[in-house]
């Protein structure tokens, strides 16, 4: 049985335009410390993360309660906005309605989907039988969720759009998806 704690990252500073380096505000930092909590009792194998800062920071303090580094997968990352950035539910529902659809210079979620799974399938086969940490985004993650389960739509994802951080576990053999159960949020407000 091979178990994952994704951790949807804490409340990040949208005042900082460069996604890839957008920190933690004082009080999503504080969260970390939160979630670090809830993962010390979990006997984490293996820590992973988006390469995005908001992602890592959100996990760095439970890596380093377990004295684990975090290892980074680029396929992790979250989708990339277009030049309409994420304005509103209409988009949302716009995205989620059609998997294909990207605005300009944007990503589909369809496409983050599939580098999402083919990243988690790899990681469930290295990793096997293990316990693993994941550092993660809302878009991508919701991705994951509706890939096992395809009931999993934009009026789910924007339920948990306020959840920063948001741990949930999931529950494998192999890659077999046994299940999930949502372990902890707390609810901020979403701002792009």
């Amino acid at each position: 049985m091979t178990t994952i704690y994704f951790v949807r990252h804490c409340k990040p500073d949208h005042k900082n335009p460069d996604d890839r380096n957008r920190p933690l505000t004082d009080e999503g930092m504080a969260d970390s410390e939160k979630v670090k909590e809830i993962l010390s009792d979990k006997k984490i194998d293996v820590f992973i993360s988006s390469p995005y800062r908001r992602s890592y920071d959100s996990i760095k303090k439970a890596a380093d309660y377990y004295g684990l580094e975090i290892l980074t997968d680029e396929r992790l990352r979250e989708r990339k906005c277009g030049k309409e950035g994420n304005s509103g539910q209409d988009m949302f529902r716009k995205r989620w309605a059609d998997f294909s659809f990207a605005e300009e210079d944007g990503e589909s979620i369809g496409a983050v989907q599939k580098r999402n799974i083919e990243a988690l399938n790899e990681i469930l086969e290295k990793y096997r039988d293990k316990t693993i940490a994941i550092g993660t985004h809302g878009t991508a993650l919701s991705s994951i969720i509706n890939y096992y389960e395809p009931s999993f739509n934009a009026d789910s994802f924007l339920q948990i759009i306020d959840w920063m951080p948001y741990v949930l576990k999931m529950k494998f053999d192999g890659k077999r998806f046994l299940g999930r159960e949502d372990v902890f949020y707390i609810k901020k407000e979403f701002k792009d």
